[in-house]
């Protein structure tokens, strides 16, 4: 069997220069510059305390239910990679617990980003360690396969491809591609400045709010 039940073993990651640059960044400014249209959906929520997460994705397929593929992931993770899995949103088994965090944590993995659910979410959310996840559930995994380990994969409408840039925060998930996230960041970056300035003006009561009735006007508003 191949498609379905396979391995990459390689492929080229975002440079760190790049990860520390997003580091610094709300996913929401970056998310503007890609023109609001690609996310991991609104159900992809941070389940731990709090903490940001940057990283090269290594993207895994999983069977919903089962996390044969995502200890491979794990022990084939190299420091700083982001677990991002698709496993078609299915909630009815967790896919990871405290267990194979601890283990993905000593590897260095910096984070996990699972279309599906987890379990020891007490653990989870009483920690910085970031993980993202759609549910859930006490109901354990399943360790039989098939699944898939470094292709491109989608969650809700996100695609990604293995190296890929992966970035979250208390808003969600946003991936950006590897060859164009160095371009997309610098125009994150004018718009984080621009922000500043902006809630500078507003918190000195100087913002010029006229932009309101001008673009009310324009789309024909009347005012009576």
């Amino acid at each position: 069997m191949s498609e379905g039940f396979r391995v990459r073993q390689e492929w080229d990651r975002v440079d760190a220069t790049v990860i520390k640059r997003a580091s610094a960044l709300p996913v929401a400014n970056v998310s503007d510059c890609m023109g609001r249209m690609f996310a991991g959906g609104a159900s992809l929520r941070p389940m731990h305390r709090d903490g940001l997460l940057a990283g090269p994705a290594l993207t895994v397929r999983c069977r919903p239910g089962d996390n044969l593929m995502l200890h491979k992931a794990v022990d084939m993770a190299k420091p700083g990679d982001v677990i991002v899995c698709d496993a078609g949103g299915d909630t009815t088994n967790a896919l990871i617990g405290e267990l194979i965090i601890a283990h993905a944590r000593k590897r260095g993995v910096a984070g996990f980003v699972l279309n599906g659910a987890i379990r020891d979410y007490q653990a989870i959310r009483s920690d910085d360690y970031p993980v993202f996840a759609v549910g859930i559930t006490h109901r354990g995994p399943y360790k039989n396969g098939p699944g898939e380990i470094g292709f491109a994969i989608a969650i809700d409408g996100m695609t990604l491809e293995a190296g890929d840039l992966i970035m979250g925060d208390g808003d969600g998930v946003l991936a950006l591609p590897r060859l164009q996230a160095q371009a997309i960041l610098d125009r994150a970056e004018k718009k984080k400045q621009a922000e500043d300035v902006q809630m500078a003006s507003t918190l000195e009561g100087t913002l010029d709010r006229g932009w309101v009735d001008r673009t009310l006007s324009g789309n024909g508003c009347v005012f009576v």
